[in-house]
Order: structure tokens, then C-alpha cells, then sequence
């Protein structure tokens, strides 16, 4: 597995002998990620591991439609983002939220989740991420913690590049104000 391209990985699945393996070998080689970026938009564990569950199911399915103009790492974050993204909007509407009650449910869930680890320094970061709207929140977890490029980033979640270094900077100034602050 190690070491498989994407080409190689797509000639895998698209072989009938070979697709569950393929499957299988593109699930290990990217689902760490993906779950990385939907867990720090989600927050819960257990919806995160469905979404991500859901991500891989959305690609399979659809991999026929995969054209080749980006890796598949971006075309999976892509897919990811999106799930993550109508996951939060569905969640606010159905349980009737204001980002104010949202957050707040939130913030509660990361200081007594024994599932959420770190030190009170990232625990007030996460916080902070928690009032950014979700847009923001979503350039910043993928320029700070996964290092993108504004390249990389605009094709994931089809924005232009100036568009998402203007959201990084409004998270960034939102972020050091409300750390600044407590």
C-alpha cells in the first residue's frame, strides 16, 4: 500500500477483480484525514465517524464522475467538507439552534467529552473555532492544522483564492481577539 498513487489506486477500483481491494486500500490511505477535517468541523465523535463513513460511500459511488483534475485526496476533502457543512446546517434546523445555543452546546460537549483530549490551550482554540461560522472555520482548520495552500484549499471548497484568504484573516483577527480576551 505504500506508496500507491492515485492512478494506481483508480485502476484498482475501476477493475472488477480488484475493486474491493482498491476500495479498501483508498479507505486506509485517506480516512485519518478525512476524518481529521470533518472532526474539527463536527466536533462529535460519533458524527464525525458517519460522516466520514458517508464520504467514502459518496465516493465510491461516484467515482466514475472523478475526472481527474485534482488528486483524490482534494476530491475527498471536497466531498467531506460538503458532508460536514450540510451535516451542521441540518443540525442547526432540526433542533432549531441559534449559533449562539450551537456554540454553546459545543463548548460544554469539549470540556466534558472524555473523548476530547489536549491541553487547555488547544481546548480554548477549539472553542474559539466554535464561533467562527462555519465557512471560516472551515478555511482556517484546513490552512492551520492540514497546512493547505490557497490553491489547494480553493479547489477543495470552490472559492476563490482571494475570497479564502479573506475568510483566514477575519478567523485569524476573530480568533486572536477571543483568546486575547479571556
Amino acid at each position: 500500500m505504500v506508496g500507491t498513487t492515485d492512478q494506481e489506486l483508480l485502476e484498482l477500483i475501476q477493475n472488477p477483480f480488484t475493486k474491493e481491494r482498491g476500495y479498501r486500500m483508498l479507505v486506509e490511505t485517506y480516512q485519518r484525514r478525512v476524518y481529521g477535517i470533518i472532526r474539527k468541523m463536527v466536533i462529535v465523535h460519533e458524527d464525525a465517524d458517519d460522516l466520514t463513513q458517508n464520504t467514502f460511500i459518496k465516493a465510491f459511488k461516484n467515482l466514475d464522475k472523478f475526472q481527474g483534475n485534482s488528486s483524490l485526496f482534494t476530491w475527498l476533502y471536497r466531498i467531506a467538507t460538503n458532508e460536514s457543512l450540510n451535516f451542521l446546517e441540518k443540525k442547526k434546523k432540526r433542533f432549531f439552534f441559534s449559533i449562539e445555543d450551537h456554540h454553546q452546546v459545543m463548548s460544554t460537549y469539549l470540556e466534558s467529552s472524555p473523548d476530547i483530549s489536549g491541553s487547555e490551550v488547544e481546548k480554548k482554540l477549539q472553542k474559539s473555532l466554535l464561533g467562527l461560522p462555519e465557512k471560516q472555520r472551515l478555511v482556517f482548520n484546513l490552512k492551520y492544522f492540514e497546512d493547505m495552500s490557497y490553491e489547494e484549499m480553493s479547489q477543495v471548497t470552490d472559492t476563490s483564492v482571494g475570497a479564502l484568504k479573506a475568510s483566514y484573516h477575519h478567523a485569524v483577527k476573530k480568533i486572536e481577539q477571543d483568546l486575547t480576551t479571556e
